[in-house]
Parts: C-alpha cells; sequence; structure tokens
C-alpha cells in the first residue's frame, strides 16, 4: 500500500483512519467487528491495529507473599488484522512494538505479515510496563523505535537479524510512525522532540499519525514547525472526542495533552456523561472543521471508549 497515494487520492476529497484495539483474550472478535461495521459505512482509509505488551500481575501464595507473573491480555495484532482484511477489505496498518518484544519474535511478527500481503506498519516503542518507572527494553528487544526502524529496514533487505540472507525476500514494508504536537513526555524539549520525528522520516518513515490533541493551534505550530527543519512526509491528526467527565482529569494524565479553557470551563457545566458526550461530538466536529479549513482532509480517528462519538462525527462531516 502506497499510503502517499492513498492520503492523496486526486480527488480532493475528504478522508478518515481510525484505531481499533485487540480483543482481550477470550472476548472472541464479535465487539470489535461490531465498533468497525460502524464505521465501514463511511468508507475509511484505513485500520490501524494498535497492541499492548505483556503486564505484570501478582497473585498471593498460600504463604502470603506476592509472587508477580507475566501475563498478555491481548493477542498480538496480526491474527486480528488477518482477520479484518480478510472480512472488510479494506486497508490494514498493524502497530509493532519494542515493548514486550525480542528481535526475534518481531521478526517472525514481519514474516507473518508478509506472508498475508500486509505491507505498511506501524512503528513504535510501546509504552513502559505500568510498573515500570522507566522504560525497560525487553532483553534482546529494542529501546528505541530508531532501532526497530532499523530492523525493518534490514529485513527489507533479505537480511535477517542474524545476519543470515534471505532465500526469498517478499515485498519490502513502508511504515508509518507517531508523533507528538505537544511533545513526548520523556523529550526534554520540542526542538529535540523535532529532531527525532526528522531522523525518523531519514530512516524511511513514510508518515506520522499524531498523539491526540483537542488545541488546533498546538497542532499547527507543530507542523509548521516540522517542514521547518525539512520533515516533508504525510502528518496525520490524531482526534478522540472527549467522551465523559472523568476525561477531564484522566485524559491530561494519560496522553500528556491539555485539555483547552474553553473546553474545560464547558465541561464543567456537563451534569451527566450524555452531556459529556454531546459536548465531546461538537467539540471534534469543530476541530475536523477547522483543519478542513486549513487544507488538513485526512483525519485518523482513536476510538477506544468513543466509537459512537466518532460514528456521529463522521456521520455528520462526511
Amino acid at each position: 500500500m502506497d499510503i502517499k497515494k492513498l492520503l492523496s487520492d486526486g480527488t480532493g476529497g475528504r478522508h478518515f483512519s481510525f484505531e481499533v484495539l485487540p480483543p482481550l483474550k477470550g472476548n472472541g472478535t464479535a465487539a470489535l467487528f461490531r465498533t468497525i461495521d460502524q464505521l465501514t459505512e463511511f468508507n475509511p482509509l484505513f485500520i490501524n491495529i494498535t497492541t499492548h505488551h505483556s503486564e505484570f500481575v501478582y497473585h498471593e501464595r498460600e504463604d502470603g507473599l506476592l509472587e508477580r507473573q507475566s501475563i498478555r491480555r491481548r493477542p498480538g495484532t496480526v491474527a486480528i488484522a488477518a482477520a479484518i482484511q480478510q472480512r472488510y477489505g479494506i486497508p490494514v496498518i498493524p502497530h509493532i512494538i519494542c515493548s514486550g518484544a525480542t528481535k526475534e519474535d518481531i521478526e517472525y511478527e514481519l514474516l507473518d505479515l508478509q506472508f498475508l500481503g500486509i505491507d505498511t506498519l506501524m512503528l513504535l516503542r510501546g509504552d513502559k510496563a505500568r510498573e515500570d518507572r522507566h522504560f525497560t527494553p525487553t532483553k534482546g528487544g529494542h529501546s528505541h523505535t530508531t532501532e526497530l526502524m532499523e530492523q525493518v529496514r534490514t529485513f527489507n533487505k533479505g537480511i535477517f537479524t542474524d545476519g543470515s540472507m534471505m532465500k526469498h525476500p517478499g515485498n519490502p514494508f513502508t511504515y508509518g510512525v507517531a508523533c507528538y504536537p505537544e511533545k513526548h513526555e520523556e523529550a526534554p524539549n520540542m526542538e529535540q522532540d523535532l529532531r527525532y520525528l526528522k531522523l525518523k522520516q531519514d530512516l524511511g518513515a513514510s508518515f506520522a499519525v499524531t498523539q491526540l490533541f483537542y488545541d488546533n493551534r498546538k497542532f499547527y505550530d507543530f507542523l509548521q514547525r516540522a517542514r521547518n527543519i525539512g520533515i516533508t512526509m504525510p502528518i496525520i491528526p490524531g482526534i478522540k472526542p472527549f467522551a465523559k467527565l472523568s476525561q477531564l482529569n484522566i485524559v491530561p494524565k494519560t496522553f500528556h495533552c491539555d485539555i483547552p479553557e474553553e473546553l474545560a470551563g464547558l465541561a464543567q457545566h456537563c451534569k451527566t456523561d450524555e452531556e459529556a458526550r454531546e459536548l465531546g461530538i461538537e467539540w471534534t466536529m469543530r476541530q475536523v472543521k477547522d483543519l478542513y479549513a486549513h487544507g488538513i482532509n485526512n483525519v485518523h480517528f482513536y476510538t477506544v471508549s468513543a466509537v459512537s462519538s466518532v460514528h456521529e462525527v463522521v456521520k455528520r462531516l462526511l
């Protein structure tokens, strides 16, 4: 899939894409497919499939001590990507992350995806484990997205991680990365964060998708600064409708983004989650309309806990 051609189809039309989360282990795909069913009527450009590393949980032993165990709550993205592609025929872009994976694990993911004909990826470091203060790479894995990108670049050349050559290299992967209009939480400043994004472009990234934001002015400033230092790849704004009263406090902590003063003031007047949901829809529509007015015709929606809101926004706008 040529992402640049997909994003600029020559019609000047307005498009959207969205991200879904694999189901919890044992829950099946019914809820996931209901989510996708709600949005496919609007012809999304692609579906992003996120992933999560294993988590540690603590179980009490018979002697009263706590024992830490690693569990994986969600299946990986490969099978889900294949199921979505087969069922809907919509391009899928699975996440490949450093977190919780060795280089060999990643290599087998790449092989499986290549066999399935899925050739566009989102390459990410992934979040740190909840119990860790700082990101800790898996033994035999990667510490940074750039290292993961180097592995994919090497794979594209037909070389395995152990240096041996592939007898029959498949089609090469294209890949995108994440970016942060309000700076990555671990970056010391925006300038360094942008230089890191430029490095990702130099390592072959063909597009970037932003972390969610609620203030378009911050996105426009970020976009201009990125262009000023030579970042030319498409940067797709990531949007998530405000859906619950509790998100006023949770979202800034979780996603390290500001709630604009105007939105915070309006949210404080909401008495119920339904009022907050409607406010989120109206604010998102305002955001997207403003993006359109600034020539941004491709918007990416984060759907977790906001599927019905995203559906309503897209229905009203497209």
